[in-house]
């Protein structure tokens, strides 16, 4: 089984223009791992979902996320903005500045809506999203999301 994320599919200096630029970089690692394999409609998916409703939740967090025939097997691609910078992701209290774009295949509601579930259960707590962001490196980031969100 592949694990949801890996130290590949995280950004730890995250430097974007907007939510678009920072969702296009994500996505391209999903597609240099193999986990999309048409970045344009996945891409297009995002921006569908992104259209109903703003991803942005408090805390400093930008939460993009599809269903997409695109994409392979479900995946977490995490991106940590650079420290000082931010990226407006219609969050109420302001931007963000930790970005986890979630991939499911378009057949997987069931696994897409677990993963959002158990990571918006994570990130309401500040002592997680402060790990992340102290987190010294990529693989420190991927595995602090497997352990604690996913308890593997």
């Amino acid at each position: 089984m592949t694990d949801l994320t890996a130290p590949e599919l995280v950004l730890t200096d995250l430097v974007a223009t907007d939510r678009v630029d920072a969702t296009r970089q994500l996505a391209q690692t999903l597609a240099d791992a193999g986990r999309v394999t048409d970045l344009e409609q996945f891409l297009a998916d995002v921006a569908a979902r992104e259209e109903q409703m703003a991803t942005g939740i408090p805390g400093g967090i930008g939460l993009p996320h599809a269903r997409s025939a695109a994409v392979t097997v479900p995946s977490l691609a995490v991106g940590r903005v650079v420290s000082g910078e931010r990226i407006d992701w219609g969050a109420p209290d302001g931007p963000a500045n930790l970005v986890f774009l979630i991939a499911a295949p378009t057949e997987g509601e069931a696994d897409h809506l677990q993963i959002l579930a158990a990571l918006a259960r994570k990130l309401v707590h500040a002592s997680f999203r402060e790990s992340l962001l102290a987190a010294p490196d990529a693989a420190a980031v991927s595995s602090t999301v497997l352990t604690e969100v996913y308890g593997r």
